[in-house]
């Protein structure tokens, strides 16, 4: 996502940083500090505007909610969201999502989502996506052990890439939708502002995969 630098984006995350990290190393370990409540952790990477990181927070109080974004400008519209939500269990996190086993410990996570990701679609380009091996090696080590990645996306052949790298890597699929918005797993399905801007133009893919199959493994 690219939108024009605005002005008031530095002054503002500056200003409320009760919602706001941009030192998440100090962190590590210890993300559970920044809320009120010591609940399950979900980490958005790329959380873009806030729209769904907002309603995931809205509906399920029960979870502590991290929106991670590298974009000044946009976390700060993201930002803006969260302080009007006033949700004592979210917050935003402004930095790049590579290496985020350098900011969180191991098992801290309890979801990983990556909602409509940067396809990088030429092939040497292809470490960069975040579905890549280098990228699962980090999650690997955040989540916990029956936690789940869930993934969307619209860009087929990132989705292609993304099933084959997961298989490649031994994950296990909770669940495969082809075409999210016409099948019954739309009931509880919040979309990001791209989702609901270009659904209507072609399939949404969606995967559910796990690195254990449960607690036990």
């Amino acid at each position: 996502m690219r939108v024009r630098n605005k002005p008031w984006a530095k002054d503002f995350i500056k200003d409320h940083s009760e919602y706001i990290v941009d030192n998440p190393e100090q962190w590590k370990g210890k993300w559970s500090n920044r809320f009120n409540k010591n609940q399950p952790i979900h980490v958005e990477i790329g959380t873009g505007k806030g729209q769904f990181i907002v309603e995931m927070a809205r509906e399920h109080p029960e979870i502590n909610f991290l929106g991670i974004e590298i974009q000044e400008t946009v976390i700060a519209i993201a930002l803006k969201k969260v302080v009007a939500s006033e949700l004592p269990n979210l917050q935003m996190v402004h930095t790049d999502g590579a290496g985020i086993d350098t900011f969180f410990d191991e098992h801290e996570i309890d979801t990983i989502y990556l909602n409509f990701s940067d396809p990088w679609p030429k092939k040497r380009h292809a470490k960069r996506r975040l579905t890549s091996p280098k990228f699962l090696d980090s999650y690997k080590k955040v989540l916990k052990k029956d936690a789940p990645i869930v993934f969307k996306t619209d860009n087929r052949g990132l989705f292609e890439y993304s099933i084959i790298t997961f298989n490649n890597y031994g994950m296990y699929f909770d669940l495969l939708s082809l075409d999210l918005h016409n099948s019954e797993y739309m009931e509880d399905n919040i979309e990001t502002e791209y989702e609901h801007k270009f659904s209507a133009k072609g399939p949404i893919y969606k995967v559910i995969a796990y690195f254990n199959k449960n607690k036990e493994d």
